[in-house]
């Protein structure tokens, strides 16, 4: 009542001002609670604020409010759209089921997000693969647009797992998504890794076995760029002889 009272006064009179105003309502308020000031009102240019408290500094308050612009981040765009499936062999149940589709991408920066945020090759379990193929064609025998074609294979053993296998998958790779074959780039349809007990394998599948210039020169190429000696020699095997012995491994139709 007493400090109610004491500010009734103090506005009907007017003879105050609002700074005094507020100074003697702090007072009022203080004696209240047994004396104990806790409010000093200063005037600054246009506000108000509890002395003591710290300056609330205007360049500071702008920062806090802007919202931080996210530059656009331009995409390089690759000449085809892949696609990454992952398979791991469980008996029990049918092969087509043990093959799964990850995902797609078709810029360079998403190749690289996709490549290093998953397992390294040479970390999957054995009986597990991975296959890179253009996207609508499926990594199977049985596809349309593989039951012509064939695949430059290159077997490498166990020993080479932890020393070669990721090198050699990614240039394989880089490859593939970079167009490395030139005008014969468009028979290329994809690319595997086998992780196996007895021996890992990577391989290059082509569209037509029959297309003997563009296998050559995919074959010739590939060798190239994986910086394999001249001594070392890789096979080309047609999918239809591969798919008809009990072993997955075919009789070469070219070398190089």
């Amino acid at each position: 009542n007493v400090c109610y009272g004491e500010r009734y006064s103090l506005v009907s009179e007017e003879r105050y001002t609002l700074l005094q105003l507020l100074e003697k309502t702090a007072q009022c308020i203080a004696k209240l609670l047994k004396r104990t000031p806790y409010l000093h009102v200063v005037q600054e240019a246009h506000t108000f604020r509890a002395k003591g408290l710290p300056r609330r500094d205007n360049e500071k308050r702008r920062k806090k409010k802007a919202v931080p612009v996210l530059e656009k981040i331009e995409k390089h765009p690759l000449q085809n759209r892949w696609a990454l499936w992952f398979f791991k062999n469980v008996k029990s149940q049918p092969w087509q089921c043990n093959l799964r589709l990850v995902t797609t991408f078709s810029t360079v920066e998403d190749f690289w997000g996709l490549y290093t945020n998953i397992q390294l090759a040479s970390k999957l379990s054995s009986g597990c693969d991975y296959s890179i193929f253009k996207d609508g064609i499926e990594p199977m025998w049985e596809d349309s647009r593989n039951k012509r074609g064939g695949r430059w294979l290159i077997t490498l053993s166990k020993q080479q797992r932890h020393s070669d296998l990721d090198t050699l998958w990614l240039e394989t790779l880089l490859c593939l998504i970079g167009e490395a074959f030139e005008e014969y780039s468009d028979e290329v349809c994809g690319a595997v890794i086998n992780i196996r007990a007895k021996g890992d394998k990577i391989a290059i599948w082509t569209r037509e076995t029959e297309n003997r210039e563009a296998v050559t020169h995919i074959g010739k190429v590939y060798k190239e760029r994986l910086g394999l000696s001249t001594k070392v020699v890789i096979g080309y095997q047609a999918h239809a002889d591969t798919a008809t012995k009990s072993s997955s491994l075919g009789k070469n139709k070219l070398v190089v």
